[in-house]
């Protein structure tokens, strides 16, 4: 009788222990790219976007999100390993071609850039520090089906462990049948390259209505482009609308947390690539369905008329989501989450941002921005304020703006950009000085406010440590011994059995494996999993193996049959 109630005891703790796991929310991340506050939820409502304005209406919007750099590639490695890019080396824009999914995960050709001392740096997979994965990786072990779909960008070729589909098919309608999903899509169609991609496509918002910021002068080319960035938002207002809708008619809209925000600042000329709030101030709206707001949603006290004010950082998604997927946040992620059980209780006093090489201009800044107040430091005030990219040219008001500079047609603010030497440090009041363009750093009555920000930057250099502060080529060299990308050990699999445990020699190596009752050669998306517990491999089917270290190249496949 007593072992009868101890079975049923164990089966009904069994049964709600699988319960609660498959009560655990979906996760969306509709990401944009290059896109600002310019919406209507943040007081511009120029796009029309009914389907965002709904989501925000029903969600969360947060008013000052930041990402770490404005530009794509060195942001992207935040959002994905809870890091600082300086801190593990990926600060420099962009270091290979792994843009897309799996990406080529070849590094040979041609020099892409050259750092600060002019000397050439080929293309290379950032080797980051051996205790630093990617995130997703982290949240498969708890049993989330991770679907990326599909730019990565992440400074270095994506490893098999990071995601279960991971190309431009992957959808969460695949997802097995009790676990909870994690997507992400990404939409390109607000990209700096769309300005001019889409330049002949029909503007829906009239060019003479755009509002313009105070660096932009009042012209015909300016105010094109300015409204084809607001009309490729409708566009992308539209795509999200039909993927919410999906969402709804399959009935998971009350079981999923969704996100959506930009990757940085906007696309136009001073925006993207700049250190100030137009190229590092995004939007960003969360959905909580109402069930998960008490378990997995943010400390109510950060929420104000469905707006939060409080500061966040790019580095903190990485810990917020293991928080909702309830996965212990690694000490090293230098973000804090936001949401979920594991979320802070004081929110951020300052947020850090970082300039590195764009394409092929090197600089250094950082900065540290508060509620209110940006403090810039220059480590190069004799290098040009505009850096001449050539991919920027192609946009027609960017050459447009370089000829009024010439002709002497643009004012103080318009100018402000182009100066020839800047300062070694800039300080500039959001509130007063949205554009930041009136530089404060010598004006006594801020002194100290000035002293109190300079402090924290060097307390958060001397925490997180800059890695930028040896050449590029150097910090290559010490990633890729004498110019070679380093080669992942070969896994070893141990047999006891059927059981299988897994190891590999390559400190901070992750270990992927598929079973299968195939003999083939498993391509990248051949479906492989995230080894963390031994595996027992069925008779008859066949195992293989392969590790990999962010950074190196992937070993060869190891294959038994068993």
């Amino acid at each position: 009788m007593k072992k009868s109630i101890l079975i049923a005891a164990v089966l009904i703790l069994s049964l709600i222990t699988f319960a609660q796991k498959n009560d655990r929310p979906n996760i969306v991340w509709f990401t944009c790219e290059d896109i600002s506050p310019t919406l209507s939820m943040y007081g511009d409502s120029t796009a029309k976007t009914p389907n965002l304005d709904q989501l925000a209406k029903e969600g969360i919007v947060f008013d000052n999100v930041f990402a770490v750099v404005g530009v794509c590639a060195p942001s992207r490695s935040s959002i994905i390993t809870g890091m600082y890019p300086t801190s593990i080396g990926t600060m420099h824009m962009r270091t290979a071609v792994d843009i897309q999914s799996w990406g080529k995960r070849d590094y040979s050709g041609e020099s892409m850039a050259v750092d600060i001392n002019g000397e050439k740096v080929p293309h290379y997979s950032a080797v980051i520090p051996s205790y630093v994965k990617c995130f997703p990786e982290y949240m498969r072990e708890t049993g989330y089906y991770c679907i990326n779909n599909q730019k990565t960008d992440y400074q270095f070729a994506a490893p098999v462990t990071a995601w279960d589909e991971n190309n431009a098919k992957g959808d969460w309608t695949h997802t097995p049948k009790g676990k909870p999903f994690f997507y992400v899509f990404n939409h390109g169609v607000t990209h700096e390259s769309q300005i001019w991609k889409r330049k002949d496509k029909p503007q829906t918002v009239d060019p003479k209505t755009v509002p313009l910021p105070s660096y932009y002068p009042v012209d015909p080319v300016v105010r094109k482009d300015v409204a084809r960035n607001y009309s490729n938002i409708e566009v992308l207002d539209k795509q999200i609308g039909e993927k919410i809708q999906r969402l709804k008619d399959a009935g998971l809209y009350e079981n999923t947390i969704i996100f959506f925000f930009s990757d940085h600042g906007g696309p136009l000329p001073r925006g993207k690539r700049l250190h100030y709030d137009s190229g590092l101030k995004v939007p960003f709206i969360v959905r909580i369905p109402e069930k998960y707001k008490a378990k997995y949603g943010l400390d109510p006290s950060w929420i104000n008329n469905g707006r939060v004010e409080n500061l966040i950082s790019f580095v903190d998604l990485a810990p917020t989501l293991l928080s909702i997927a309830g996965y212990e946040i690694p000490e090293y992620m230098q973000g804090k989450a936001f949401m979920g059980p594991q979320r802070v209780k004081e929110p951020r006093k300052y947020i850090f941002g970082t300039g590195d090489r764009f394409d092929e201009h090197t600089d250094r800044n950082r900065i540290v921005r508060d509620s209110r107040y940006l403090y810039v430091r220059n480590y190069h005030p004799e290098i040009p304020a505009y850096k001449d990219i050539a991919y920027r040219r192609n946009i027609d008001m960017m050459n447009r703006l370089l000829e009024l500079h010439k002709l002497g047609r643009l004012n103080t603010a318009q100018n402000y950009w182009f100066r020839m030497y800047k300062t070694k440090e800039e300080f500039y009041d959001c509130k007063t000085d949205p554009d930041n363009v009136i530089n404060l750093i010598d004006d006594p009555q801020y002194q100290d406010k000035i002293e109190e920000m300079r402090k924290a930057m060097d307390n958060w250099l001397a925490e997180t440590g800059d890695m930028a502060k040896v050449p590029e080529k150097e910090m290559y060299l010490k990633m890729w011994p004498n110019g070679i990308q380093p080669i992942t050990e070969m896994p070893v699999v141990h047999k006891k059995g059927r059981t299988v445990t897994l190891s590999c020699g390559t400190e901070g190596a992750s270990i992927a494996y598929l079973i299968s009752d195939k003999d083939f050669t498993p391509g990248l998306n051949a479906g492989w999993q995230v080894y963390y517990q031994p595996v027992k491999v069925p008779k008859g089917k066949y195992l293989y193996v392969m590790s990999q270290r962010i950074g190196y190249k992937e070993s060869e496949i190891v294959k038994e049959k068993f």
